[in-house]
């Protein structure tokens, strides 16, 4: 496996964690809708949350969470319906963003509540 890949393992397996330790109840893992991908669907107090985990392993290019572009959030918010389609869920949903920085010596992640809004016309 590459290592861009086994990074990005890491940085998944290090969102799941620290989601389930603020009380995420994981639905699923790299939901797949056409071209779209959604790292994480998770529920906590009834709402539905799809999150995007961004991964580096340094800040030479900018934060992980910078990454995510108005493309990246289009697809999401498309993969996202689609998901809600298929399952019947009508409640509230949130998106999220979880920025995961690996290095030799430490992993720091950072958990981006409402990261964007599903009704933004913008993306």
């Amino acid at each position: 496996m590459a290592a861009h890949n086994e990074l990005g393992k890491l940085g998944e397996a290090a969102a799941q964690a620290l989601l389930k330790q603020k009380g995420h109840e994981i639905v699923v893992c790299n939901y797949r809708f056409g071209r779209a991908e959604i790292d994480i669907i998770s529920k906590e107090n009834g709402i539905l949350i799809f999150t995007e985990v961004k991964t580096r392993s340094s800040e030479a290019f900018g934060y992980p969470e910078e990454s995510v572009d108005r493309k990246k959030i289009r697809l999401m918010k498309e993969a996202a319906e689609e998901y809600m389609y298929q399952t019947g869920h009508e409640g509230e949903l949130r998106f999220d963003i979880v920025s995961v920085l690996i290095s030799k010596s430490k992993t720091e992640v950072h958990h981006i509540e409402d990261a964007f809004f599903h009704e933004d016309e913008n993306y």
